[in-house]
């Protein structure tokens, strides 16, 4: 669908769903703000172009929602801090309520009011992701602040009130120490009356909280000077790098969420007795009566004969679509596609049930507090044999059968049940075939100063082949052909690639078959006599390695590393005379780097000079006092060149 279409239908769902709420209101705080003082500046001989003299935010939490107040007062200290002349916020306008109390300059003691009751305001429904299929129907008011200059004070606050009917009113507060240099005056304020299940959890680095009363409501309270924010240790697993924050929820628990959730779900997959998805279900139940291959069927339909597009206006975030509506519509987000699997599997005898992901904060999940806002993603998760298969509908070209498919990334997974469930682990295990293999193949046998015959074959399995399959049947050959060239000859300007292949089994493993030529710089050692061939970018001592960390929170946190991954690179030289005379060298090297294994050979056999890299990782973290010695290994294989010698007088 053509972006302008899809603003069409923007623009007809939110018609019938706008209410007043769509552009702000302008007035003066809650009366349970506690109103600050503008702060002197701090002391920070190394401040940036603009300094924080105040960040505060504070909110009030019951059985109906929440409503936020945010402050924020900077000075603008250098020129470089007059790029930030504009100031945004951004809401559902069925959902919340904006109002925008103070945006002033202050200038010489004097305030300039920027203001005026809406009169510069801009307020713009824009669809901001619209080239990745996503309307949300967020509503942005926006004020360029006119005439700004070096030594301005920028006062600007406004509150927003959010409201989740859907939910039961349920809502949950993040709160985050983040600005550049040292702030003024930093308070976060949460409030709350009796009977609201409110709990809260901080991470470290964030200041300790006091709590208390605030009349007859429960207050907690953080109020520091001078602060600079917490720096996240480098390199480190997500869950260390969630450093000076404060999270709190009005849900009594993942359950909660769950439950909430559930019933949405089961009733966007009732049926219709007279739905066209009937035949659909027949014909696979007809062509099979094994749950796997059914079930495998059922995502390939969802994958391929409905197109992704999110609809996240009103209750569109949490609500998902009936499955009859997602089925003529042929379309729908993550949540109609979710509906839609569950329908056909349901229908077709296979066990299986929603469950909500987080696709970017997955690690960790677990210590977070309760909330349906932590997820931005729902699954499918089917059991066959007792066996869990993760089923995502939004993907598309999956091929082969149910057992090849991968669990996902996430870490953790939260099943909708309408008694409620808790957090459940998608377990990973380290991948038993190489996920990229490539071989280079150099027949140099027709002398050493005549060009190689060159055959390069990648193979690519998991979802790199995947993609590669997604590309070769949308990208025209040509283009593709074109693109690859091109790439390979900026990093190895010594091949020339002449022809591109591609192949795809049915079991989606995807190969790129290149041939041509190398050009093979046999140079003259003169230490040895004889000539030598090294391998371009071998021996460069330019490694990949776990950076070294400033003191600072959690800086004994272990480092994240790439998992599962598995790699498997040869290059093959044909050489002149059976090999007859010749001898390499390189790294032979058998065992654990970090938490990789590591196999790097080389070999002459056959006549053919081999060398083999090969690297398999067995944990997704590396305790932080393995580092060092997982660097130094490092560094020495990558001081390895791979060479080969001639006999002397070639």
């Amino acid at each position: 669908m053509r972006l302008a279409a899809v603003a069409a239908i923007s623009a007809l769902v939110l018609a019938g769903a706008a209410r007043a709420d769509d552009k702000p209101s302008y007035g003066p705080p809650p009366k349970w703000v506690e109103v600050a003082d503008i702060p002197a500046p701090p002391t920070d001989d190394q401040a940036p172009s603009t300094q924080v003299l105040l960040d505060d935010n504070q909110s009030l939490h019951d059985a109906t929602g929440s409503t936020f107040y945010n402050r924020r007062i900077v000075k603008v200290l250098k020129s470089e801090g007059l790029q930030g002349g504009s100031r945004t916020v951004t809401w559902d306008p069925i959902r919340d309520k904006v109002t925008l109390h103070t945006l002033t300059i202050v200038r010489d003691g004097q305030r300039i009011d920027l203001l005026k009751h809406g009169e510069d305001v801009l307020v713009l429904r824009r669809e901001t992701n619209l080239e990745r299929a996503a309307l949300d129907g967020r509503m942005t008011a926006s004020i360029q602040i006119k005439d700004l200059r070096v030594g301005d004070v920028i006062d600007w606050a406004y509150t927003y009130e959010h409201r989740e009917a859907l939910l039961g009113g349920r809502t949950s507060d993040f709160e985050r120490m983040g600005w550049s240099g040292v702030a003024g005056r930093y308070r976060a304020r949460l409030l709350w009356p009796e009977g609201t299940p409110l709990t809260w959890r901080m991470t470290t680095a964030f200041p300790q909280p006091k709590i208390g009363k605030a009349g007859k409501l429960n207050e907690l309270v953080v109020d520091v000077t001078n602060v600079r924010t917490p720096k996240p240790p480098v390199g480190a697993p997500l869950r260390y790098q969630r450093v000076g924050m404060l999270e709190a929820t009005t849900y009594s628990g993942w359950d909660d969420v769950s439950r909430r959730m559930a019933p949405l779900y089961a009733k966007a997959s009732e049926l219709s007795a007279d739905s066209p998805l009937r035949a659909e279900i027949a014909a696979i139940a007809a062509a099979s009566a094994d749950p796997k291959v059914r079930a495998f069927k059922a995502l390939q339909l969802v994958e391929d004969k409905t197109r992704y597009l999110f609809l996240g206006m009103g209750e569109g975030g949490y609500k998902p679509a009936s499955v009859d509506e997602t089925w003529a519509r042929r379309f729908g987000d993550c949540k109609g596609k979710t509906v839609l699997l569950l329908t056909l599997l349901r229908e077709l005898g296979v066990e299986a049930e929603p469950v909500l992901v987080s696709t970017t904060g997955g690690d960790g999940l677990d210590e977070r507090v309760p909330s349906a806002a932590v997820f931005n993603h729902v699954i499918v998760r089917a059991r066959v044999g007792g066996k869990s298969y993760w089923l995502d509908g939004t993907r598309s070209g999956d091929l082969g059968d149910l057992d090849s498919l991968r669990p996902p990334p996430f870490r953790w997974a939260l099943p909708l049940r309408a008694a409620g469930a808790s957090l459940e682990e998608i377990v990973q295990t380290p991948l038993s075939r190489p996920d990229n293999e490539a071989l280079i193949r150099l027949d140099a046998s027709a002398g050493l100063d005549k060009p190689a015959v060159l055959t390069m074959t990648m193979t690519l399995r998991g979802d790199a082949g995947l993609a590669l399959n997604r590309a070769i049947r949308t990208t025209p050959r040509a283009d593709m052909e074109r693109g690859l060239k091109q790439q390979f000859s900026a990093s190895n300007s010594w091949m020339t690639i002449d022809k591109v292949d591609f192949e795809v089994t049915p079991e989606g493993v995807s190969k790129l078959i290149l041939t041509g030529s190398a050009d093979l710089d046999w140079r003259m050692n003169d230490d040895v006599g004889a000539r030598e061939f090294r391998f371009p970018g071998s021996g460069s001592g330019k490694a990949s390695t776990f950076p070294r960390r400033e003191p600072g929170p959690n800086a004994d946190a272990p480092y994240a590393t790439a998992f599962p991954a598995y790699s498997v690179a040869t290059a093959e030289v044909v050489l002149p005379n059976k090999g007859q005379g010749y001898s390499v060298k390189g790294s032979t090297f058998s065992g654990r780097v970090g938490n990789r294994e590591v196999v790097e050979t080389a070999e002459l056999k056959d006549g053919v000079a081999r060398f083999v890299d090969s690297a398999r990782s067995v944990g997704r973290e590396l305790p932080v006092d393995q580092a060092e010695e997982a660097n130094k290994l490092l560094r020495r294989l990558s001081g390895e060149a791979q060479i080969i010698r001639a006999p002397k007088g070639s």
